[in-house]
């Protein structure tokens, strides 16, 4: 079955990856944006856990393989283009899906042409370890 469900996923389109929106299935809340190769899908349907491929570091990202913050996934949607992936998920863990500790990685709003922070920490990310995130960026 994940051979078949793959099969209809236009990975070609971009250079072997697509887009994945993250959504929170009870609140309906967009927690994340990611992309997955074929193998990430195939992983990801086949465990059930959201299963990602990063783009800087090359490889497969298990989220939550660091920081216990993994997401099941409640269920799994493709755009009419087949190139968009919208996973439905329960974020287990800290509750937060944000290398920052956030939420949601959309926890800044823009007011009055400046970036504003406009929801809390749910916790702080050092509790991960200082190799945890993106490295080469800081939280703004």
């Amino acid at each position: 079955m994940t051979t078949q469900a793959s099969a209809a996923i236009d990975f070609a389109k971009g250079n072997g990856v697509v887009p994945v929106v993250v959504v929170d299935h009870a609140s309906q809340r967009v927690l994340m944006f990611a992309y997955m190769n074929r193998e990430a899908f195939e992983e990801t349907v086949a465990t059930g856990r959201a299963c990602y491929f990063s783009r800087s570091r090359a490889r497969l990202w298990r989220k939550g393989e660091e920081s216990g913050n993994f997401q099941v996934v409640r269920e799994i949607r493709i755009d009419c283009d087949a190139d968009t992936i919208v996973l439905m998920v329960e974020q287990i863990g800290d509750g937060a899906a944000c290398h920052t500790g956030h939420e949601s990685c959309f926890y800044r709003r823009l007011e009055n042409g400046e970036w504003r922070e406009v929801e809390p920490r749910k916790v702080d990310p050092a509790k991960y370890g200082a190799a945890y995130g993106h490295q080469s960026k800081t939280p703004r």
